[in-house]
């Protein structure tokens, strides 16, 4: 089952970087506390995903992929300025929990092909929270659009 654990891997990896994102986000709009607030929170909940992976990972081992750091490197290793930069750190948290998300999707239906149900449960779960994550996104998005686009700095 060597693609099994390249999802895996992706997963782990997805995960934590989407995790370190959320934090730097956090950090980088402090000033908007429901922002600031959520993004560790979501964070956290990222960092429950690769806990409950772990023995996933002891059973099938993880697969290193480079798909996740790439994204990270390319646009979270830290936030940018003002209400613009806030909408365009969403869009990128949005593009990482989207990528998270199908991960946890392509695991789910590999789980069911095996009849594993822990791995099942782990990637029902994960995904669910990942879909949460998605919807704050989407709101906070619509949120912070009208000011960074129409109202002059």
């Amino acid at each position: 089952m060597p693609h099994l654990a390249t999802y895996i891997g992706l997963a782990d990896h997805s995960e934590q970087t989407l995790a370190d994102s959320f934090r730097t986000v956090a950090e980088g709009h402090a000033r908007a506390a429901d922002v600031f607030h959520t993004c560790r929170l979501l964070a956290g909940w990222s960092d429950e995903h690769r806990t409950a992976l772990a023995p996933i990972i002891e059973r099938y081992g993880e697969a290193d992929v480079d798909e996740p750091e790439r994204l990270h490197a390319a646009g979270l290793a830290e936030s940018r300025d003002g209400d613009i930069g806030l909408l365009r750190d969403l869009q990128d948290l949005h593009v990482l929990a989207t990528l998270v998300q199908t991960t946890w999707t392509v695991i789910a239906q590999g789980a069911q092909g095996l009849r594993d149900h822990e791995l099942l449960d782990v990637a029902t779960s994960s995904n669910a929270h990942t879909a949460r994550q998605l919807t704050w996104l989407n709101t906070r998005l619509k949120a912070a659009a009208p000011q960074a686009l129409i109202v002059a700095p």
